[in-house]
């Protein structure tokens, strides 16, 4: 018989409502104020929960839960007041190993969580925090990349016994001069053996080799320098202590970091872009002689000019120690002896090596540590922005050797802001090359809670005018439509937050327009129902050709759609992803429930009975 379902149709429907409601439910919950602890080095087990209940427990702060959540512990409190509470006592309570972040859980039941039910995942303009598009620059890699293999190359040579004149770099690469023919050919052959990342070409005539990096070389580095500045971001959004960031790659040279629940730009600014580093180096002569080269420019060719804090010169050799990439922990302190702020610092095995094996050679000689620093400037000129870098190098310390060290020591000569800062830097990692802050936004929790209630009201609105459409000029099949599209929205909501895709402000947009579009397929097949209806047909007969003939046109019409959707999830970035992510679901969960939920609703109120007149 016409318009009659199997049974096994209904139960599949019946499931995946339910199972839709079931994933859908966890987003009506709310969050808990939270407050998240890791461990710089470990994960956190049952006595380290225990530690940090004590000191809460100490101060009286009410807990409502605490629980362990790979390796770190997650406390919920009943109010935002004793969240921050929290915070203040556990930094206090615990050494600087435990990184402490300020966190808002998902309140759902654990009876949800057992079944892996979870919210979705709100974007930062429904959150409140920070937004940075950072631009990584490429030709500051390139130079540090060449600068490094300039210094190889001399060390090679001496080892090799060639002599050579000299090596220079510009922006066309690198030139190494000689000599003599004989000096300049056997350099060549080992330089082609031993540094393949380069084209090496000879000038007879005036004995320089030019060594330039390939096309391969060059694309590696670039992509070297990307991953590991993610990376190393990563390091220094975690040292800051905030819960759930994102931090990602966009193109070939940018990076995309939000940082939910910060409000301090201008603090994530100076930690995320800054490029400091440290170099450790031997100085030259006496004081005397660094005055003397101050006032008459004339620097020996073993040692370079550098200058303290107060203004006063220093000559340092030009063979560097150990430079910042070679320190694995670092940790803000005060000097026991002279009770000043101070960074100790741990060293990897190479850099503890080479700088045992030069302490124990220099005994109650100075050696000075160099503090560099990267900034890369922009200034408006007409319709062109240029840019302009500069390198600052500061002596931060002069200290006599007394005696050998190696992997662990001291650094003074900071103010206590500066130690801190200096020490999360180096923990976290020097940055591959400088970045540049190219937008940035600010969006406050106030302003995050607003966005959710308008993009929740116009939601709302959207529907119900719909509901109220439908219901007056399609009667009885109205409300079946709007059964649908009750049922759609929990699909939506309940495939999202199954994919845990982040919710944005052009994702509720995408929302919006999916509910109206939702309808469009119900207005094909009950207009196609009432044109069967006019033309004489059967109640059974017109329903089972409006569905029937309404599909063809229903399927190119949201494919065509889903395709543009595709499209811009392909090629958009951001907020146009957001938009296209709901509105590719809703195509799909609107195509499911018009054409398959209001045919089993019709087909249950209809189907197999003698029907004179249909309510449409």
């Amino acid at each position: 018989m016409l318009n009659q379902y199997p049974l096994w149709k209904y139960i599949a429907l019946i499931v995946a409502i339910i199972l839709g409601t079931l994933y859908a439910l966890p987003n009506l919950f709310g969050e808990d104020p939270a407050v998240q602890v890791s461990h710089r080095t470990q994960s956190l087990d049952k006595e380290g929960l225990l530690v940090i209940e004590q000191a809460l427990n100490a101060r009286s702060i009410p807990i409502k839960s605490s629980e362990i959540i790979d390796g770190r512990v997650l406390v919920r409190f009943n109010d935002e007041s004793s969240q921050l509470q929290a915070v203040e006592a556990l930094k206090e309570s615990l050494d600087k190993q435990y990184l402490i972040a300020l966190n808002l859980a998902p309140a759902t039941p654990d009876w949800l969580r057992a079944v892996n039910a979870a919210p979705m995942y709100l974007g930062l303009d429904l959150r409140g925090g920070v937004h940075f598009l950072m631009e990584v620059d490429m030709v500051a890699a390139i130079k540090r990349l060449e600068e490094g293999m300039l210094s190889d190359m001399r060390s090679h040579l001496r080892k090799e016994k060639i002599r050579y004149r000299g090596i220079t770099r510009d922006e066309n690469g690198l030139h190494i001069r000689f000599r003599s023919f004989e000096d300049m050919e056997a350099a060549l052959d080992t330089l082609e053996d031993q540094f393949r990342e380069f084209l090496f070409i000879s000038n007879e005539d005036e004995l320089i080799i030019d060594a330039k990096l390939t096309e391969n070389a060059i694309r590696d580095e670039k992509k070297s320098a990307l991953q590991q500045n993610i990376i190393t971001l990563r390091n220094r959004v975690n040292e800051l202590g905030v819960a759930e960031p994102v931090i990602q790659q966009q193109g070939d040279s940018r990076i995309v970091v939000q940082l939910p629940g910060i409000q301090d730009t201008a603090g994530a600014k100076k930690i995320l872009g800054a490029t400091a580093t440290l170099e450790f180096r031997l100085t030259e002569g006496t004081r005397a002689d660094w005055e003397d080269a101050e006032k008459t420019g004339r620097v020996p060719l073993n040692a370079i000019l550098h200058f303290e804090r107060d203004g006063s010169p220093v000559l340092l050799k030009r063979r560097v120690i150990v430079t910042g990439d070679q320190i694995i922990d670092a940790a803000s302190t005060i000097d026991q002896q002279k009770g000043v702020p101070a960074v100790s610092v741990r060293l990897n095995s190479k850099g503890a090596k080479k700088m045992g094996e030069t302490t124990r050679e220099n005994v109650k000689k100075p050696m000075a540590v160099v503090f560099i620093e990267n900034k890369v400037e922009s200034k408006q000129v007409g319709d062109e922005v240029i840019k302009k870098r500069t390198t600052i190098r500061e002596v931060i310390n002069v200290s006599t050797i007394q005696e050998q060290f190696s992997a662990r020591f001291q650094i003074t000569g900071l103010e206590s802001q500066e130690a801190r800062d200096l020490a999360l830097l180096l923990r976290a990692g020097s940055l591959r090359a400088p970045v540049e802050i190219i937008e940035e936004r600010t969006i406050g929790p106030s302003l995050g809670k607003d966005n959710i209630e308008q993009g929740f009201m116009s939601v709302m609105i959207g529907f119900c005018l719909v509901l109220v459409f439908m219901a007056i000029y399609y009667k009885s099949f109205g409300l079946i439509a709007n059964i649908a599209l009750t049922v759609n929205l929990v699909f939506i909501v309940a495939i999202l937050s199954l994919l845990q895709a982040t919710l944005t402000l052009p994702g509720i947009a995408g929302i919006v327009l999916t509910v109206g579009m939702a309808v469009d397929a119900n207005v094909l097949i009950f207009e196609r129902i009432r044109e069967e209806l006019r033309n004489g047909n059967s109640p059974q007969a017109s329903i089972h050709a409006g569905y029937e003939k309404a599909f063809s046109t229903i399927t190119d019409a949201n494919i065509t759609t889903l395709l543009a959707a595709i499209v811009l999830f392909s090629l958009g970035t951001g907020p146009v992803k957001g938009f296209a992510v709901t509105l590719s679901i809703g195509i799909i969960t609107s195509m499911f429930t018009a054409i398959v939920g209001t045919r089993a609703v019709v087909n249950l109120i209809y189907g197999g009975r003698n029907v004179k007149k249909l309510s449409i």
